[in-house]
């Protein structure tokens, strides 16, 4: 029965941590909770509230014998809540962050390891709730950290790791014309963002400091006036173009998306730009299509 209660202090550590994370940037992670796009984008502030609420509430309940088996079901409700809508990310085929402890970390992307980790919480929220109120011993605090060192070593990438170039089932062609309500008169790179996105809020500087040496606007399928406030709220003074149906008109999956065209409108190259390395990847593309072009 120690092993089994020992769980509670090491849950009560990684819910503490994980909603502080979440509510020193709580629109932030509100972003997060869009990119996974399981919710109307209008419920993804309340659902980024709610989270970080359980969060602390399980973390409360947890502390305190008699209510302690409520706070592991709680957890464990919110864990397996997290692993569904992951594994529902997985199997759309996205690249996100997982948000999981806010947006002020490093972005951890969803798959293999995020799931592992996520998983082992909810075994030990399992462990605290077959124990409730167990009395306290020594050996727990001990057994927790052993505990939260088992979910620590679960592999995170790391940046500067190659990435896997993994480009998305659909979107614009080379060779075929990017379909936007925009003239296209001058070589572009076309950005396309979305402000419930998290990791396109983590490559606008990107995408801005693409701009000092060609041509970028920022697309969006959002209203025009949230998306401004959005930009503005970030420090970002790019072209904007809104067209609400870009991602049907060419087939993009999700953003955030690049499509490069010269200046006839007609797609270089166009691919996801999650990554800082994918989207100069896209753009070193684009210039050896445009150098290979006659004339």
């Amino acid at each position: 029965m120690t092993v089994l209660a020992s769980a509670w202090p090491a849950l009560i550590a990684v819910l503490l941590v994980a909603a502080g994370g979440k509510v020193r940037d709580v629109r932030g992670f509100a972003a997060a909770i869009g990119a996974y796009r399981v919710l109307p984008q209008r419920l993804t502030g309340a659902a980024a509230v709610a989270v970080l609420s359980a969060e602390a509430a399980a973390a409360g309940l947890l502390a305190v014998p008699a209510t302690r088996r409520w706070g592991a079901l709680a957890a464990a409700a919110l864990f397996a809540a997290f692993l569904g809508a992951m594994a529902s990310v997985l199997r759309r085929g996205m690249e996100i962050d997982c948000g999981c402890f806010g947006s002020a970390r490093r972005p951890t992307p969803v798959g293999a390891a995020s799931m592992a980790r996520t998983g082992l919480l909810l075994v030990l929220a399992v462990m605290a709730a077959v124990a409730g109120p167990a009395p306290f011993s020594p050996l727990q605090p001990v057994l927790a950290a052993v505990l939260l060192g088992a979910v620590a070593v679960v592999p995170r990438p790391r940046l500067g790791l190659a990435e896997p170039e993994a480009p998305p089932p659909a979107g614009p062609r080379p060779g075929t014309r990017f379909a936007l309500n925009f003239p296209i008169d001058a070589p572009t790179v076309f950005a396309l963002v979305s402000p419930s996105c998290g990791l396109c809020l983590t490559m606008l500087p990107v995408f801005a400091e693409a701009a000092s040496g060609r041509r970028v606007v920022l697309v969006s399928a959002a209203d025009e006036d949230g998306v401004r406030r959005h930009l503005d709220e970030e420090g970002i003074a790019l072209p904007l173009v809104t067209d609400p149906d870009v991602y049907d008109a060419n087939g993009i999956p999700w953003p955030p998306y690049a499509v490069v065209t010269d200046a006839a409108g007609t797609v270089l190259a166009a691919g996801g730009a999650d990554t800082p390395r994918r989207f100069h990847a896209l753009l070193h593309r684009a210039e050896s299509a445009g150098a290979r072009r006659p004339g």
